[in-house]
Parts: structure tokens; C-alpha cells; sequence
């Protein structure tokens, strides 16, 4: 059985009756991410946040968390990536890699559906970029962005069970579906995608790739996804007007409401070809 998924019991009930049946159910349980930096006899242990998330693929959630957030800028920042114990991960730092533990202020317990809980500030939700998209790369069809969702449904094996997960997919400029990841917090899936990208040595910056999210665009999602210089966000639901925002400033092509053969541009429509 699929790890991420539980079984119960429930009491399905309809206008023919009650039917008591076997259901399964999403894995909701908390990851506490410990980072540790320094040399020696300075090196510092310390809990960079604790997330709740759905259980799998832990390794690339970290390591695209600290990533997405600015904490590192490639994935050789990170010597070693070791679970000491059940939800909690450990990430060594290379030696050479300093951070600015007063700088993360945000010791932030977040829920599945808020990537920014426990900001302590407005200027902390903010991330300060390393990548940008590059203009007019790459061209894409209407069609190719046509046949995306299909592919991301194709692969939620988890969904299938339950019908509680998100799932974000990395596709190539052709269409190739290169990265899978679902979690039961959009930010999440996102993040174990990137992660997952950066493990298999994926070259930054993304320039050349698309994002595809199963529900709505938030401004975390095009926030995370800018972080890796990726130029076209999709997404099945509608974006937020913050979303949009964010995306005119940084050069990303944002779609919404991919669904059939229909989609709306809200920001940087020179990627999509007429």
C-alpha cells in the first residue's frame, strides 16, 4: 500500500441507504527540519521549522524548502541530508556555507495550506531571489499546455485513493513530465518537486521548464517557483490577485484555469505561442 495513504472505516450515506465501506485516507503527521552549519567546535544545531506535511519524499521537501526559502542557493550547500528519527530531518550544511541563524526569525510552525504561517514580518514573506526567468523563453504551444493536466492526473497515484492531495508536476519544454510530487499542503508538493529536480543534479536555473499545480496559483507557489527561475506556472485552479503581482515582477508567464482546451494568461503571455 502507498505510504502516504491510510485506510478507515466510513459510513457512506445516500438517498438508497447506508452503506458502511472500507475509505482511504491522506497522512497528515508534523517534520521538524534541523539544519546544521559551522566548522568544528562552532558548528550550531537548530530547528528551522516544523511543517506538516504528508509523510514521503522527505528529502527532497527539505532540501527544496531551504532552497525556496533563501536559506541555500544549490543543492552542493548540503553535505548530508539524515533522519535521526521518525518526522524529523537533519540537514549538514558543506562546512564552507554560513548561515545567519538571527536572520530566521521565522521558527515557524506551518499548516499544510499556509507556506508563510509564522512570518514575523511582512517583509519576511518576501524571499530575496537568486534566478529570474529569461524574456521569451521558452515558446510554447496551446496545445502542449493543453495536454499537461491529463499527464498530472495519469501519475496521482495517491489521489486516486484519497482525493485529499495536491500534486505538482515539472515538465520539460516539450512536455515531458520530469518531476511528480503530491502532499496533502500545495506549497509542500511544490517544494519536494524542486527538491527532488535538485537532488538529480537538474542544472539551475529552470529556465527551460514548466510547473503545473493541481489547484489554485497563491503567491507562495509563484514565490517558490521564481526562486528557481522557472518562467511558466500553470495551474488547474484560479491565481490570487497578489499571485499575479508577483508574477509581472518577476518575468514569470502565469496561467489559470488549465482545463481542456482552455486556459487564461494573467501575466507575461509573449511565452505561448499565438
Amino acid at each position: 500500500m502507498n505510504p502516504s495513504i491510510r485506510p478507515t472505516q466510513t459510513q457512506t450515506h445516500t438517498p438508497q441507504g447506508v452503506q458502511n465501506r472500507e475509505d482511504y485516507l491522506v497522512l497528515e503527521e508534523p517534520l521538524e527540519i534541523r539544519l546544521a552549519h559551522g566548522a568544528g567546535k562552532s558548528r550550531k544545531r537548530f530547528t528551522v521549522a516544523v511543517t506538516m506535511r504528508t509523510p514521503g519524499h522527505d528529502e527532497d521537501l527539505a532540501l527544496g524548502f531551504l532552497f525556496t526559502e533563501g536559506i541555500i542557493a544549490k543543492a552542493d550547500a548540503v553535505a548530508e541530508i539524515r533522519i535521526p528519527e521518525e518526522n524529523v530531518i537533519l540537514l549538514e550544511l558543506a562546512p564552507d556555507i554560513y548561515v545567519d541563524s538571527e536572520r530566521l526569525v521565522r521558527h515557524f510552525y506551518t499548516t499544510s495550506s499556509c507556506g508563510v504561517c509564522g512570518k514575523t514580518s511582512l517583509e519576511a514573506v518576501q524571499t530575496v531571489n537568486c534566478y529570474y526567468p529569461v524574456h521569451g523563453r521558452p515558446q510554447i504551444s496551446p496545445e502542449l499546455m493543453y495536454g499537461l493536466p491529463e499527464k498530472l492526473r495519469a501519475a496521482q497515484l495517491a489521489f486516486a485513493s484519497t482525493g485529499g492531495l495536491h500534486a505538482t508536476g515539472l515538465f520539460d519544454g516539450t512536455g515531458n513530465l520530469l518531476f511528480l510530487r503530491e502532499d496533502i499542503g500545495r506549497h509542500n508538493a511544490l517544494d519536494k518537486v524542486l527538491g527532488a529536480a535538485l537532488r538529480a543534479g537538474a542544472p539551475l536555473p529552470f529556465r527551460d521548464y514548466i510547473v503545473l499545480v493541481s489547484g489554485r496559483a497563491g503567491f507562495e507557489l509563484v514565490q517558490k517557483a521564481t526562486m528557481a527561475g522557472i518562467p511558466v506556472l500553470a495551474a488547474v485552479g484560479a491565481p490570487s490577485s497578489l499571485s499575479v503581482e508577483l508574477a509581472e515582477a518577476g518575468n514569470m508567464t502565469l496561467i489559470g484555469f488549465l482545463r481542456g482546451e482552455r486556459f487564461n494568461i494573467y501575466a507575461w503571455p509573449e511565452r505561448i505561442t499565438p
